[in-house]
């Protein structure tokens, strides 16, 4: 109360000077026509909350109700997670469209352009724009923005924003045409890296359609038909078999905690087997006896599969030393030197990537060693099989390259837009212009407008008279000064931010608009800009 109090002391100018950052206070070097200035003198920041969950009449509607999840929208965000009913909008803050809604608990910085209207829950912040939104919402992406509200963050268990340290993060005000031309840019620029974004992506989430493609022409022998014609062969030599018939099965030793029998020994589990590869990060040692280390070590060219975790993930122990292995690994050890390895391992992968292991539908949902030991494979010859491995190891070397390639094109694409904003902010986009009037004078409009709700016209000014017939429908001063800024504007039409900057009570003004556009008395269009309908 003492500070509004000692604010309201101030003259317009005092005013408009403490609005300002000083200039060895600046994060960076701005053009001279644009100034520095903190969220709270450019935007109405407000705190969602939710709705008490224990009435249900709360929810269930159709006005959305938006969480952290709902801003990986980004520029576009108009579905919510949850729907409040009628009842539960009357109890919420109502955040209008074109507001930039910003996480401030747990995803700190993550941000969502809301282009319908809406509520927030409390993890949310929304910055309601006196000016261009944006331009707002671009620089709210801009890491520096991100830094500084991560940085303010409390020292809690779980990082906090509070309203007063969003407001409090500097604001790089430029001159209202230049946020246009800003914002046009970046735009534009995010256009042309959008296109090639999506074709990169297209690229990555094809990989594993692609690696299924390839599997399925091994094992179907369409991949070594050309093969096979030269050799003299034909798939009818190919010969049904089951993993029994051609591989020895054991698993390894359950863990526990209080046998210390034998010889401590360093065990892999589910968590170190990958794909044709292992993660040794974290090895864990246990003691195993000596008939367990008969049974429970993998050798070199041993195929070992996951019966537990990520089941049928498999992988082929290619090093020169052995290794113990946790009851959740089967270790599956040739019989005959007349199988490939390698084209067992690709097997596994194909049995996999089409969910008949652990996958959906008819597939087998575990490996015990019963199913492990009778899943059939047609075999063709030893030859045929090294053959097969041969080209699936080229030509899954080669989609390997290509997502990676494609993984490398969503990197720089993403650096890309963080410097485009980073020089956005700077006015280093080349939109510019010196002439301009200095973006001081939108922090004065503000600061003129705070001492009213309605805009004081200036001296010499033609009296704004409310018609007569609309008068008596109008209900409080909010009512009249929408009124009278629409009558002042006619006949062009009055954009949201513009209507906003009557007042600094934002949620009376949107009330205000609401009950008008009900009445009949105004108008808003799908661009959304309000006018008198009578």
């Amino acid at each position: 109360m003492a500070r509004a109090k000692k604010e309201a002391a101030l003259t317009p100018e005092e005013r408009l000077q403490a609005a300002l950052v000083p200039d060895w206070e600046w994060p960076y070097k701005l053009p001279e026509n644009w100034c520095w200035t903190t969220i709270k003198n450019v935007a109405t920041v407000v705190t969602g909350g939710t709705p008490a969950k224990n009435n249900s009449d709360y929810y269930g509607g159709e006005f959305p109700f938006f969480k952290p999840a709902d801003l990986d929208a980004g520029r576009h965000v108009s579905e919510a997670s949850e729907y409040l009913s009628d009842l539960g909008k009357s109890v919420s803050r109502i955040i209008p469209a074109q507001a930039t809604a910003v996480c401030c608990i747990g995803s700190i910085g993550k941000c969502g352009f809301l282009d319908v209207e809406g509520a927030t829950n409390q993890q949310i912040n929304s910055a309601i724009p006196y000016f261009n939104a944006l331009y707002q919402y671009f620089y709210m992406n801009t890491e520096f923005f991100t830094n500084q509200l991560r940085n303010s963050a409390s020292a809690t268990t779980i990082a906090i924003v509070n309203k007063t340290k969003m407001e409090s993060c500097y604001y790089p005000l430029a001159p209202l045409a230049e946020q246009q031309r800003i914002v046009d840019r970046i735009e534009s620029l995010f256009a042309k890296l959008d296109e090639a974004k999506e074709k990169a992506q297209a690229v990555v989430d094809s990989f594993e359609t692609r690696k299924a493609a390839i599997l399925h022409k091994a094992f179907t022998g369409e991949l070594t038909t050309k093969w096979r014609e030269e050799h003299g062969s034909s798939i009818g030599h190919w010969k049904e078999c089951s993993i029994g018939d051609v591989f020895t099965h054991t698993t390894g030793k359950a863990l526990k905690r209080n046998n210390q029998n034998g010889i401590l020994k360093k065990y892999i589990t589910t968590s170190n087997l990958y794909w044709g590869t292992f993660d040794f990060s974290e090895v864990r040692e246990m003691y195993f006896t000596n008939e367990e280390l008969e049974k429970c070590t993998a050798k070199k060219g041993d195929l070992l599969v996951c019966n537990g975790g990520d089941v049928g993930r498999a992988a082929i122990w290619n090093y020169d030393y052995d290794i113990c292995l946790q009851n959740h690994i089967s270790k599956l050890r040739r019989k005959t030197d007349s199988i490939s390895v390698p084209f067992f391992y690709y097997y596994f992968m194909f049995l996999k990537i089409n969910g008949n292991i652990a996958g959906r539908g008819i597939g087998i949902a575990s490996l015990s060693a019963k199913d492990l030991l009778a899943i059939k494979v047609y075999l063709p010859s030893m030859t045929e099989q090294q053959q097969i491995s041969h080209i699936l190891d080229e030509l899954f070397d080669k989609e390997q390259q290509t997502k990676e390639a494609a993984e490398a094109v969503l990197y720089q694409i993403d650096l890309m837009k963080k410097s485009i904003l980073a020089r956005a902010f700077r006015g280093e986009l080349g939109t510019n212009d010196p002439s301009e009037e200095s973006a001081v004078e939108l922090l004065r409009q503000v600061i003129e407008q705070e001492d009213g709700d309605v805009i004081r016209p200036k001296a010499k000014a033609k009296r704004i008279a409310i018609p007569a017939e609309i008068k008596p429908l109008l209900s409080g001063a909010n009512e009249e000064a929408i009124v009278k800024l629409l009558l002042k504007a006619a006949p062009q039409s009055v954009s949201t931010q513009t209507v906003m900057s009557i007042s600094k009570k934002k949620f009376e003004l949107m009330d205000a608009l609401r009950n008008l556009e009900k009445k009949q008395i105004v108008s808003k269009s799908d661009s959304g800009e309000y006018s008198l309908v009578r």
